[in-house]
């Protein structure tokens, strides 16, 4: 009696199903193309952006206007680097603009109002900007607080503590040694004048693209915004992580206070009321997501960028401020939208 065998499917069938299922459309390999390189979208945007402005207005491409857009890029853009270090953890950080603002606080009244040695003065603007993140990363790590809820309360605390030690009076440049407005002189780099502020801006990038991308702190940044408890049952310390990335954020903050302080001669209890929100949307426009785990600072340089040749570009069309802001707004939602779209890419 002969036994029966169960019919196994063709293997061309086989194959056929497996192509059926794997193919992917022309959308579908752009959405995974975005996935797998988050700077590409700013970089589009950029370029096609600067090619616009370029054409409605001849000025724009102007070295003194391009000059003119990197500083105005340089404060926002150092501080998104302190910004995406947080997103990409699944974190946010509400605090930045006012922690930045009582680093330049403190450097400008220590060296003018209580005399001290510029180092000096220097240093303890870079340590005020550093407890900052000492603060919030201990708040976040251990009392477990949301990130949102920790620097919401933290922007109030910088903020009064910012007219505590200034009286709400602004420190003049003349009244503050060299090396605080050392930031703000400017030297020409291929016929266009940059200022140090921006080279310490790049430097500041290149650092953190290096430590991110080549070491496995990076490594460890990335795996605890993706997942932190798959993070945790690979070994890695969590908590330390997220204490290093606010830490970290402390000093690039204290290091934007000191291009603050160059790009406005003086120290201002009122300077950049609204680098908060303008250095988030850096990191959003850049690319960089919200949910974390994905992303990188030079998406954000790109973001930075974006905003501030929008805001140059609509300036010389005669458009007033508030289209200005608009299209920003208007950026922010489609960035974020476009996130929501690469997030459900097929891994």
């Amino acid at each position: 009696m002969s036994q029966s065998k169960t019919a196994s499917p063709p293997t061309s069938s086989l194959n056929l199903a497996d192509e059926f299922i794997n193919r992917q459309t022309p959308l579908m390999r752009v959405r995974s193309a975005l996935h797998r390189y988050p700077a590409l979208s700013p970089a589009i945007v950029l370029v096609i952006s600067i090619i616009v402005f370029g054409v409605i207005n001849p000025r724009f491409l102007a070295p003194t206007n391009l000059s003119l857009i990197t500083q105005q890029v340089a404060v926002i853009g150092t501080l998104g680097v302190a910004e995406t270090l947080v997103i990409l953890t699944a974190g946010i950080d509400l605090s930045v603009g006012a922690a930045m603002v009582l680093s330049s606080i403190v450097m400008g009244n220590a060296a003018a109002s209580l005399g001290m040695p510029a180092v000096v003065a220097l240093l303890l603007g870079l340590l005020a900007g550093l407890a900052t993140g000492v603060l919030n990363g201990l708040l976040v790590t251990r009392l477990n607080l949301p990130p949102f809820i920790v620097t919401l309360g933290t922007l109030s605390i910088f903020t009064a503590l910012t007219l505590l030690i200034s009286n709400g009076a602004t420190v003049q440049g003349n009244q503050l040694p060299d090396i605080l407005t050392w930031t703000g002189l400017t030297v020409r780099v291929f016929g266009v004048d940059i200022t140090y502020g921006v080279i310490l801006m790049i430097v500041v990038y290149l650092i953190a693209a290096f430590a991110l991308g080549r070491t496995s702190w990076g490594r460890h940044v990335y795996a605890v915004g993706d997942d932190k408890e798959a993070a945790r049952l690979t070994g890695i310390r969590v908590s330390r992580v997220l204490l290093s990335v606010y830490i970290t954020a402390g000093v690039v903050v204290a290091l934007t206070a000191w291009i603050q302080i160059g790009r406005d001669f003086g120290s201002s209890p009122n300077a950049a009321v609204d680098a908060n929100l303008n250095a988030i949307t850096a990191v959003v426009i850049g690319g960089t997501s919200l949910f974390g785990g994905r992303g990188n600072v030079w998406g954000t340089l790109l973001g930075a960028l974006i905003v501030g040749v929008f805001r140059n570009g609509l300036a010389l069309a005669g458009l007033d401020v508030l289209y200005q802001t608009l299209a920003v707004g208007v950026l922010v939602i489609v960035a974020v939208s476009i996130d929501q779209w690469i997030r459900k890419v097929r891994k």
